[in-house]
Order: C-alpha cells, then structure tokens, then sequence
C-alpha cells in the first residue's frame, strides 16, 4: 500500500475486473436461455404480471429492485436486446479493451452491467432469489472503480472489496454456528455432500470419504470462515509494520480461502457463489509489480485527482450502506442474504446455516395412455433422476429451474410455478422442455403427468459395483396428481 494508490494490486485488479465481467457474461448467457421460459411473457412466473401489479404505484414501486422495466415495458424481445448487450459488454472487458481508456470508461462498463442485470433480477422473483445474485451485483459495482491500466488501483476501492469478502466468509461462518447442530458436532459434512441442492461428479467421492475426514471439513471450514477473514486486513497495518510482512499474511489468508472455495467447486454446483468469492479473494494477494502498465516503469503513474475524489466518495457511501449488514454480523437473529437498501450495496451473505439429513426428490412422470398405466420419467439437466446417471458439472452456469426443485420436498407446499410448469408439459410446450435434459415423449404430449416423491442416496462402493448405480432411491408418494388437460 502507498497512500491512496494500491501499487502492489496491479495483479488483483486484473484478476477482479476480468473475472467478474466473466461471471457477469455467465450470468447475462443464464438468463437469456431461461429467462423467457420461467419468467418471460408466457412463462412460469410472468414478469409481465409482476409488473402489472406494480403499475404507478409508489408504494408497489419501492417494494421492487430498480430496474429499466419499470420505465419501458417488458417484452420478451427487449430481454434478449439487454442480455445480448451485456453480453458484449462483459466480453470486451473480459480481454480488457475498456480498461485501456480513462478510468470513467471501465466505470461506465461495470456500472452498465450492475444496472442492467439488477433490472432483471428484480423482476426474477423466485428463480433469482439466490444469494449469489446479490453478491454479482455488489461486486459489479464496485469493479467500477478499480480505474485502468495506466493507473495503479485506488486503495479504498481494494479495502471495500476485502470489506465484501469478510462479510461474505465471515457471515456465513457466524450463519453455521449460530444455526443446526450439526456445524457445531462436526458432522454437517457427513450429510452435505448427498443431499446438496445440486451435485457434481465429485460428489459421491466426497461424500464417501471417512467420517474423520468429514469432521476435519468442518474444523477447517470453520476456521477459513471465522478465523481468517480477519487477516486480509493486515496490509493496513504496513503504516505502522515496515516491510512486507503484513502483504504477506493478507495474500497468505485470501490463498487459505481460495482453496477452501475451490473444495467446493469441486464438489458441487452452486452456480458462481465460488466463482465470485475465490474473484474477490484475490483482492487481497499482493504481487509487487505484477499488473503495472507496459510502458510506465515504476513508481506507477499517480492517480488523477477527480478519480480520487470519486473512489472516496464511493467508499464513505459504501460504509454507510454496510452498517446494518455489519450489526447483522452481531445480532442474535442474523440475517442471511439479505439486502437493506434498493441498490443492493452493503448486503448481509451467508449460506447452509442447516444441513439437510436425508435427500427427497420430486420426480415429475407423464403417461400417454388413457388409463395412466405406461409412467415415463421426465429427466432434468442438473438434479438427480436416473439413478445411473453420474451427476454433470455445471457450475458457474446457474440451472434455476433444477435449484428450485430441490426446495419443493422441504416442507413447503407446492409452488404456484410448479403446477403452471405440469401445464406446461401437458401442452408439450417446446420452450420448457429445453429446460429438461429428456422428454420421454420426443415432442408430443403426454395424457397425464404426476409428481411423485423418492427418498435418494448415493450408492455404496459395493452397490456400485454390483448394480452400477450412483443412486439408490425408495419411492414414498405421489404428491400430485395424476392431471390432465382434460
């Protein structure tokens, strides 16, 4: 750190703003595949009906997340304008092109993409009611004022990125210990692998591993989640510790916290909540001299004065907004992923304060005959089905349609999309059925569909070998159905 100009996060500030214009093109590429078929016009969850009810009211508008759609009505082809254009955006600050400008031009960039995709997750409603849309946000605004390559980074603007990923390790570390018992026996991770929202390949390994194993995950969990985090701040103590000793142990504790989320990615899928940590992360690791402009030798070019004034105020603006997130650090109540303004900037993270025990999948069959004897299963992309089937590795791709299922078993009733989406498979509507990985019927409708309930579990070694299956499951119920159009 020198002053207001971060010299040795030249390497951190590339890695920040290429990575999160990355996932922010992930993010862009999910909702135009998916958006129209759950929330479009003839969706699951019309956004045009959200939008409706709000209409010019105040009070409804206050309720609602800005966004463009407020202002110009929602079609179909307009979300597909906007995904295209962020998209492009993101693309060309992946390789860097706007970052060659004055600092306001990198700055329009993200601030275009941060507003652009909250205006889509605002009218998302449950199929992006995810912790990780927040976070995307969040980090995309401040990447706005990382500055260009001419320029070494302001330092506030590095010490709000390590603000946001405390409150994201931190918060979700206090949310385990302050939620199911299990994080406090150590045996969360004996169940967690199995019964995840969404697998990966790796899954079964894990969650075969030796129960030692698995408390030792949840030591080392709790200690990169509510020990290290603390570190990252140690490069401000270099206005009192000469030498690069407090650079180190910054860069030392984000590396600690980048392995623990690259564990996680590869044993699960939770779309980009890693891949936006382990971005963040590298806020703190400091290279000296790696990052700095080709044709400038060191000291870096100064900072312009307008910049500075811009970053600091951000940054007063920025703290301002986060003190309700940090008294929820504190409370007895912690709030997990939550947002206490409209902009989305200062927000509270947090993830499995509880750990399911045992894994209920719905299972959605249709039947072709009239009498509803011939059950064909209807297989998704990313949640369990076929019991033979490896789980696929999708993230940072976020399938929403598949997270969404895993909430239904949980002691919910079924959601109102849930039965729009049975519709929509008894009329063999084409955009829906993209969502699925198989439609046992080739296009055609199916007389009737029903949704049954199966308790899941990953298959022994030995069953694995005898049966070769990943999967073992018992049916329990049909928990609606059978339906028809007629």
């Amino acid at each position: 750190m020198d002053g207001f100009a971060a010299v040795d996060f030249g390497f951190a500030r590339e890695v920040l703003q290429r990575g999160i214009a990355a996932l922010y093109l992930v993010a862009f590429v999910s909702s135009l595949n998916q958006f129209r078929p759950l929330l479009g016009e003839r969706g699951l969850l019309p956004a045009t009906v959200l939008l409706a009810w709000v209409g010019d009211k105040p009070s409804r508008r206050r309720m609602l997340h800005p966004t463009l759609f407020l202002r110009i009505r929602y079609t179909d082809r307009r979300l597909v304008a906007l995904c295209a254009g962020g998209i492009v955006v993101s693309a060309l600050l992946v390789v860097g092109v706007p970052q060659l400008g004055p600092p306001w031009v990198p700055m329009i960039a993200f601030l275009a993409l941060w507003l652009g995709y909250m205006s889509i997750v605002s009218i998302g409603q449950t199929f992006y009611s995810f912790g990780w849309e927040m976070l995307l946000l969040e980090a995309g605004f401040l990447a706005a004022f990382l500055g260009s390559h001419d320029q070494p980074p302001p330092t506030v603007v590095i010490v709000l990125f390590w603000w946001l990923l405390f409150r994201v390790e931190f918060g979700a570390g206090m949310i385990k210990i302050r939620g199911g018992r299990e994080w406090r026996d150590l045996t969360a991770l004996m169940y967690h692998h199995e019964t995840q929202p969404m697998p990966g390949p790796l899954s079964r390994w894990a969650h075969l591993l030796p129960r030692w194993f698995h408390r030792g995950e949840v030591v080392g969990n709790h200690i990169a989640q509510l020990v290290v985090p603390f570190f990252v701040f140690a490069p401000l103590l270099s206005v009192w510790v000469p030498g690069p000793v407090p650079q180190i142990v910054g860069t030392v504790a984000a590396l600690i916290m980048i392995a623990t989320q690259l564990w996680l990615v590869l044993t699960g899928n939770f779309a980009w909540l890693n891949g936006v940590t382990i971005v963040i992360a590298f806020s703190a690791v400091a290279l000296p001299g790696v990052g700095a402009p080709e044709a400038a030798a060191a000291p870096w070019p100064g900072i312009p004065l307008y910049w500075l004034v811009i970053t600091a105020a951000v940054g007063v603006l920025v703290i301002a907004l986060s003190w309700p997130a940090l008294r929820n650090l504190f409370a007895r109540r912690q709030l997990m992923n939550a947002s206490f303004n409209r902009w989305q900037i200062g927000n509270a993270y947090g993830a499995f304060g509880t750990v399911t025990k045992e894994r209920v999948e719905i299972v959605v069959e249709g039947a072709a005959d009239a009498e509803g004897e011939d059950w064909r299963e209807y297989g998704f992309r990313g949640k369990p089905g076929d019991v033979r089937r490896v789980p696929g590795q999708f993230a940072p791709y976020h399938l929403r349609l598949d997270w969404l299922m895993w909430f239904l078993p949980l002691g919910r009733s079924l959601d109102d999309w849930f039965t729009v989406f049975l519709l929509r498979l008894l009329e063999a509507d084409a955009p829906t059925l993209a969502l699925l990985r198989t439609d046992p019927f080739d296009g055609e409708p199916p007389r009737w569909v029903r949704a049954v309930s199966y308790r899941y579990r990953f298959a022994t070694r030995a069953e694995r070998r005898a049966d070769g299956v990943v999967w073992v499951r018992t049916r329990q119920r049909v928990v609606l159905g059978p339906l028809s159009l007629r």
